[in-house]
């Protein structure tokens, strides 16, 4: 599995920014350069523990739909989300919150893998963890953003 991390001192208190990290709306106005919607039961809103989301935005000219469920919410340190149907193998996101100098340490753990085996590992390694870092990051910048 192909994985990565991302770090971030983000000015607030952990509590702000893991309850910014679930915000529904956050996550889209960060997205929108993808055409990102939330469709489907839960498509506003803060998530929470056992709550599905599917996402529908436009990568690489292509509209995708990806399922994800929230757990081990342990707020304000911890969650993960994992794809449950979609475009991936596999997708895992760790999301940790730790009280630092400034504000926040806020962690991104990604691990994931396409489809395809020996052709998906190929395409991770050239092409999804780079786009990966990228979509992470824009999210990134828009929770920076908010509390600036």
């Amino acid at each position: 599995m192909a994985s990565f991390v991302l770090e971030r001192i983000i000015p607030a208190s952990p509590e702000a920014v893991f309850d910014l990290s679930l915000d529904v709306g956050l996550h889209l106005a960060s997205q929108s350069s993808r055409g990102e919607r939330a469709v489907g039961a839960v498509a506003s809103g803060t998530l929470g523990e056992g709550d599905q989301i599917t996402w529908s935005a436009r990568h690489f000219g292509i509209r995708f739909r990806m399922t994800s469920i929230v757990f081990d919410v342990d707020r304000p340190r911890l969650f993960r989300d994992r794809q449950t149907t979609g475009p991936f193998g596999a997708f895992r996101h760790t999301h940790e919150f730790e009280p630092t100098e400034g504000g926040t340490l806020m962690r991104d753990t990604i691990g994931f893998h396409s489809p395809f085996g020996p052709l998906g590992r190929l395409v991770d390694a050239v092409v999804m963890r780079r786009h990966l870092i990228g979509v992470i990051t824009e999210r990134n910048d828009a929770i920076s953003a908010h509390f600036a």
